[in-house]
């Protein structure tokens, strides 16, 4: 009987997880990742993320996976790391999220240790929490979302973890920062707060990775690792509008590049580097007597900055015109 190329695919997939797993037990090589997690969709956006805070250094490198188009893996207690790539993997190969889990328990030689969570690009969810992953522990699978924590405070978590996912508003990665943050006031991890992670993809492959991430923040050792998760999500936010700003400025829509450019500095007031930009994009564009108060603010934070206003000209960034260049350099201190 003829086997189809995603059956295959699914054949080598399993086969590769079981070589993975038989070494990882005869070397006993496991990773401890005993943590909080959530998968989501975004219904609207389709977007797809995994978030997730951990007592144990470098979370982001072990627990999410994402691709866009594809899905998302959590995977965590005695973490096996193939569960992330091979999930993937299976669900580029056209398997849904049942799928997937159910193959990559049935390859491994102790699933009673796992705790993993998969969705997939339509937003299906398969969650999965191991008999022997450690007290408390447990998950709570919703509307394209799951939320699966293990070794916690106490067992009304993951609970507490949904209620605050499907109440929040704002985007995927604001829900998502509000389900990190139930956990912890419900008590989180009972041995305490280290790293965390989020990572988000768009809803389509553009057939180049590196411009599908909408999101990808690691947190590696923190005393507060949610709360400095909250503060870099904020700036990729205000780094991003700056980056929308400018390719509205090249398509000539200098209004819309303003209005940019100025959400981004209500995301982080204190930004000198995106203030600086702003600045420049102002001033190119005709409107100095903004532009030049706000490098004012510039050099007045860091006087280094005037020696960047001159060497912009050259790279085609400013005018080459010495009086213009001049008359920004001027309102320095």
């Amino acid at each position: 009987m003829a086997v189809s190329a995603g059956n295959r695919l699914l054949i080598a997939a399993v086969l590769s997880l079981c070589v993975i797993c038989s070494m990882s037990a005869a070397t006993a090589v496991q990773r401890p990742v005993h943590t909080y997690s959530i998968v989501a969709r975004d219904s609207l956006t389709g977007e797809i993320g995994v978030a997730v805070q951990s007592h144990w250094f470098s979370v982001g490198s072990v627990v999410p996976w994402a691709e866009a188009g594809v899905g998302a893996v959590a995977t965590q207690s005695l973490a096996e790391i193939s569960y992330g790539p091979l999930g993937l993997e299976l669900m580029r190969a056209g398997k849904n999220a049942d799928q997937v889990l159910r193959a990559l328990l049935e390859a491994d030689e102790h699933p009673e240790w796992r705790q993993v969570a998969v969705i997939d690009a339509s937003g299906r969810v398969a969650v999965h929490t191991g008999e022997k992953c450690i007290a408390e522990a447990g998950h709570r699978a919703g509307a394209q979302y799951s939320v699966q924590a293990n070794l916690m405070e106490n067992s009304t978590v993951w609970q507490a973890m949904a209620r605050a996912y499907e109440s929040a508003h704002g985007d995927l990665a604001e829900r998502m920062l509000q389900a990190l943050e139930a956990a912890q006031q419900e008590g989180g991890d009972i041995r305490g707060k280290q790293s965390a992670a989020m990572l988000i993809v768009k809803p389509v492959s553009s057939g180049a990775p590196y411009r599908d991430t909408v999101i990808d923040l690691r947190i590696e050792d923190h005393p507060e690792p949610v709360k400095e998760l909250r503060r870099l999500a904020a700036l990729n936010k205000a780094y991003n509008l700056m980056n929308k700003g400018d390719e509205l400025v090249a398509a000539g829509n200098i209004s819309g590049a303003r209005e940019a450019d100025s959400g981004a500095l209500a995301l982080a007031p204190d930004g000198v580097e995106l203030k600086f930009w702003a600045a420049v994009t102002m001033f190119t564009e005709g409107n100095e007597a903004e532009a030049l108060a706000y490098f004012k603010d510039v050099f007045t934070a860091d006087e280094k900055w005037v020696e960047v206003v001159r060497r912009l000209p050259a790279a085609g960034l400013l005018p080459v015109d010495e009086k213009q260049i001049e008359k920004i350099c001027s309102v320095a201190p």
